[in-house]
């Protein structure tokens, strides 16, 4: 008899089984070209794949709800995959799911990455079409977060805001559309994908700018800075720095709203932060995440007063004040 305990056991040793089908689909294109009936010969020669395996893998994509199998063995998607998997869906999820096929080859180095501490060498540095994966996929699912977000920072009064390490701008555009003066800072790779982001977007009076926040000047005379899903990747030093660094930039009345993944302070739960946590291990050289207590302290320390905290359905948001100066 196989008791709950261990068929959880079971699920958790064998999840990577569905992941990698439901990765290797997207990276060949799969649901970009079921969003009408195909057979597997059909999508086989589309894909210039091997019929068997063609076949195979659309199977289990039906098994895992993603595609439908009909009476004359065509396959095609299922309304889900429609919504997110089909490039140019409005919510469309496909470069999220690509990176998470690069996190996959860092995942596979996990053994001696605990063993010696060393992140894998994709993690150390994001390049070519991995690095645009990761900053698209930054945007599939910054989209679906940017209007609580808003909400619960409030624009009353921000008329100049700053979106450090804002990758493709996401949350910088949502607020230029509402009247803000938006500042999108990153590095130079990364700011050429947001401007192509905007044009697509047809956002307009945003100011790119390029450089490196740990070293280079961020500008000043901001009412908001947003240092959205940043910290994770850093150390505590670094990021006590880095609001040292955005309150000078403020203005007398700003302030900072850091957004991250929710963790206790036992750091176990919930368990996808503490295995977001492995990520920054498997991916950077000093990151992880940090809990609430640890951020408000961090903006205690660096003159940060009338500190909040918000629950956001998928992250927690912690706002400081600027002293006045």
């Amino acid at each position: 008899m196989v008791t709950n305990e261990l068929a959880g056991l079971r699920r958790l040793y064998l999840g990577f089984t569905g992941a990698r089908v439901v990765l290797t689909a997207n990276n060949l294109g799969v649901f970009d070209r079921l969003k009408k009936a195909a057979s597997a010969e059909a999508l086989a020669g589309m894909l210039k794949g091997d019929l068997r395996a063609t076949e195979i893998l659309l199977d289990a994509l039906a098994g895992l709800g993603l595609v439908k199998k009909g009476r004359d063995a065509k396959y095609r998607n299922a309304p889900v995959s429609n919504r997110y998997l089909v490039k140019g869906a409005r919510l469309y999820q496909g470069d999220i799911i690509r990176h998470a096929s690069s996190m996959w080859e860092n995942f596979s180095a996990l053994d001696e990455i605990v063993r010696t501490g060393i992140p894998a060498l994709r993690g150390r540095r994001h390049a070519g079409h991995h690095h645009e994966a990761f900053i698209m996929g930054m945007h599939n699912l910054t989209v679906l977060r940017t209007e609580s977000l808003l909400v619960a920072i409030g624009l009353e009064g921000v008329g100049t805001m700053l979106d450090l390490g804002g990758g493709p701008g996401t949350n910088a555009m949502a607020m230029a559309k509402k009247g803000v003066q938006a500042t999108i800072f990153d590095l130079p790779e990364t700011i050429a994908i947001a401007r192509k982001v905007a044009r697509r977007e047809g956002v307009k009076g945003l100011r790119f700018v390029a450089g490196d926040f740990h070293f280079d000047s961020i500008g000043s005379g901001y009412d908001l800075i947003l240092i959205s899903q940043i910290f994770h990747a850093f150390s505590e030093e670094e990021n006590v720095s880095l609001l040292s660094k955005c309150r000078q930039a403020l203005n007398p009345a700003g302030k900072v709203a850091i957004q991250e993944f929710p963790i206790d302070e036992t750091r176990t739960a919930p368990p996808h932060s503490a295995l977001f946590s492995v990520n920054m291990l498997a991916g950077t050289e000093k990151g992880r995440c940090y809990t609430a207590r640890e951020m408000k302290r961090w903006l205690k320390e660096t003159g940060f007063r009338d500190i909040t905290l918000k629950n956001l359905p998928e992250t927690v948001l912690i706002e400081g004040k600027a002293s006045l100066r």
